[in-house]
C-alpha cells in the first residue's frame, strides 16, 4: 500500500511529538506504527504513578480517563506520523466517543493500546482506541484529534 511502518518509537522520539511531561505523558513506547492505518503503544502501570496515592490509597486503580489521555495520546503520535509533519504542528484530544471501561487497570499492569484511523477530514482524525492488560479489553473508545499549530510557536521563553 506505499504507507510506511515504523518499527518502534521510545521516549525521546514520544517526547519530541507530544507536547506533554511528566505526570501527564502516558506512553512510555510506541510498538508499531503504519502511516494513516494504526499505532500500538505502551504504558507501563507502576505503583509509584502520582495518581495512585489519591485514586484509590487502599484500592489502587488507574483512573479511566487517564487510561483514555493514554490512548489519546497514542492517536497523537499516529496522527503526527501520518501528517508527515516536520515542526510547527501539535496533535489536539478534541474529542470522545462511546467510551466504555470493560476492565480495572491496577499497578504492575501493562497498558497495550491500539489506535486505528477511521477517517480523516482536513486536519480532524477520528480514530477507534482500545486499550488492553494482558490481553484482556480495558477501555475502548472513538477519539477525535485535531493536529493544530503548535501552540508555543511565536513565544518567547
Amino acid at each position: 500500500s506505499g504507507d510506511t511502518v515504523v518499527k518502534a518509537l521510545g521516549p525521546e522520539e514520544i517526547l519530541a511529538i507530544l507536547p506533554h511531561r511528566y505526570p501527564f505523558l502516558l506512553v512510555d513506547r510506541i510498538q508499531e506504527i503504519v502511516q494513516n492505518e494504526y499505532a500500538i503503544g505502551i504504558k507501563n502501570v507502576t505503583l509509584n504513578e502520582p495518581f495512585f496515592q489519591g485514586h484509590f490509597p487502599h484500592y489502587r486503580v488507574m483512573p479511566g480517563v487517564l487510561v483514555i489521555e493514554a490512548m489519546a495520546q497514542v492517536g497523537g503520535v499516529l496522527v503526527y506520523y501520518s501528517a508527515a509533519v516536520k515542526h510547527g504542528k501539535t496533535p489536539l484530544f478534541t474529542g470522545i466517543d462511546r467510551g466504555k471501561f470493560r476492565r480495572q487497570v491496577t499497578p504492575g499492569g501493562q497498558l497495550v493500546m491500539r489506535l486505528e484511523v477511521m477517517r480523516r477530514r482536513g486536519p480532524v482524525w477520528r480514530m477507534r482506541g482500545q486499550a488492553f492488560v494482558e490481553k484482556a479489553l480495558a477501555a475502548e473508545a472513538e477519539l477525535q484529534v485535531y493536529l493544530a499549530d503548535n501552540p508555543r510557536e511565536g513565544q518567547k521563553r
